[in-house]
């Protein structure tokens, strides 16, 4: 367990383009570049050409394999990608495991031509869609809840639907978080569940539309961002512009967990940069829990922002205390033991002359398991800090996602089965406060209803079969109290 990443595990990033006259390969290419935050196992391409001038024929173009945008890519890849449409995805893998059958989009045959799919997100009832494709016969190559999503809809087009009401059919049967670029050779389409879990951001490039998880990939094609794909909406673009429609009646929840820490703090959720509101969820923490300390630090890079706005709030003195080495997530070379047992440094390095007798606020965006936070409490000790304070922009993690993050069972997230005074223990800290669930919803300035917050509550707003609930709710029925858990405080 040691050797897990001790964060929830990035969602997955979508894009999709329609331009006949844009290079939709390199646009999309940079579009996954920007979101390469939200996935880092496989990365796919997949264009739509026509064979002739009549414009008759398509033929379709792809490229996906395992690793990284930037090592998956080339020029000549690029140059052999031409077309119209295209549709990519970036994915850290929820369902089904890191292998090249699962890469995406996914692509599947059917009797109006190739569909092209990418999912961010994850199905509930996923065992029971395969049981029905399975028995119906339908092909399942992978083993990813994605394909099932397309072969619900090929099934529904070979049946005689039309792409737009094939896939309406299909995506009412499926429960669950899916925000969806699917990729035809007549149009380009963008689904999101009727809660809207997932992201999906409509930009413009003049006149070409651009489909993307977050709207930091419009930012480095120069598009002009233009609204949300709303939560129960497909939207269908294609030469003459785009068109929408409700599939279900929208009942919006959008996991707070993309403001707090999965989306880039560049992206905009409600008309601002989440930097603004990750800074706000420091000033309301500063507000909560105020420390008197010499340093405020961030544990880069997503505690940052809020580190800023706490220091800020009490007019504390905000600095660097630790280095990120940006690197180290793809060094083929192993280290020495010796160097495996100092696994923080190759990491995250405290710069101890700033620490040096110094009493220190460090702020994060979560706990999860506490195995990371701990080292880096006993690192700045280490590095000379006399005193170490934790503080949380969020609420402890006390459940598991379901909705496509991929987080550990229940029993191994150290809020849900220690109180914060055994969790500060734990970590070894003079005193631990987390930010309160009321408080986090607050600063977002929109309802509370309109976000997923299961992690922190428990209450999960789409029903969980009682098997998944079974295989990471294993401590259901024996979780802290919300007292006991604590609303935000605990001091020595």
């Amino acid at each position: 367990m040691d050797q897990r990443p001790d964060k929830p595990r990035e969602a997955c990033g979508v894009f999709g383009v329609y331009s006949p006259q844009l290079n939709v390969a390199r646009l999309t290419y940079f579009g996954l570049f920007a979101l390469q935050h939200r996935g880092q196992e496989s990365a796919g391409i997949v264009t739509y050409d026509y064979t002739d001038q009549t414009q008759k024929t398509v033929i379709v173009h792809e490229h996906r394999s395992l690793g990284l945008v930037a090592q998956i890519f080339d020029e000549e890849t690029i140059k052999r990608l031409t077309g119209y449409l295209a549709v990519g995805h970036n994915r850290y893998s929820t369902t089904g495991s890191n292998r090249s059958c699962n890469t995406q989009p996914i692509i599947i045959e059917t009797k109006r031509g190739t569909l092209a799919l990418a999912h961010n997100g994850n199905l509930v009832n996923a065992d029971t869609l395969k049981a029905g494709l399975v028995e119906r016969k339908r092909p399942l190559v992978g083993t990813t809840d994605s394909e099932e999503i397309g072969q619900l809809i090929a099934e529904a087009v070979d049946a005689g639907g039309d792409w737009i009401e094939s896939t309406i059919q299909a995506v009412r049967v499926c429960q669950g978080a899916f925000s969806l670029v699917i990729g035809t050779p007549t149009g380009l389409m963008g689904v999101r569940d009727s809660y809207g879990v997932r992201p999906l951001v409509i930009g413009r490039l003049e006149k070409e539309y651009v489909l993307a998880s977050e709207t930091c990939a419009l930012d480095i094609l120069g598009a002009q961002y233009e609204r949300d794909v709303k939560p129960g909406e497909l939207v269908w673009i294609d030469d003459q512009g785009l068109r929408s429609c409700f599939w279900t009646e929208p009942t919006p929840k959008l996991c707070i967990f993309e403001m707090i820490y999965f989306a880039r703090p560049d992206s905009q959720f409600y008309g601002e940069s989440l930097y603004r509101y990750r800074t706000r969820l420091g000033e309301t923490l500063a507000q909560e829990a105020p420390l008197d300390v010499d340093l405020v630090i961030g544990v880069p890079d997503s505690g940052l922002p809020a580190a800023i706005g706490y220091a800020r709030q009490l007019g504390l003195t905000y600095t660097d205390g630790l280095i990120k080495n940006r690197y180290v997530a793809r060094t083929f070379i192993q280290p020495t033991q010796e160097m495996r047992e100092e696994g923080l440094k190759m990491k995250l390095n405290p710069i101890s002359d700033i620490l040096q007798g110094k009493r220190v606020a460090m702020v994060d965006d979560s706990i999860v398991r506490g195995t990371t936070s701990r080292k880096i409490v006993k690192a700045l000790r280490d590095a000379g800090a006399t005193e170490v304070h934790m503080l949380v922009s969020s609420p402890p993690v006390t459940h598991p996602c379901f909705y496509g993050i991929d987080t550990d069972s229940q029993d191994q997230l150290i809020a849900a089965t220690k109180s914060v005074a055994e969790i500060a223990a734990h970590l070894g800290v003079d005193s631990l406060h987390y930010l309160s669930h009321e408080g986090m919803m607050r600063t977002t300035h929109q309802d509370p209803e309109g976000f997923c917050s299961a992690c922190f509550t428990g209450d999960y707003p789409i029903t969980i079969p009682s098997g998944i609930r079974r295989s990471k709710l294993i401590l259901e029925n024996s979780v802290p109290t919300a007292p006991a858990l604590g609303q935000g405080r605990m001091g020595n």
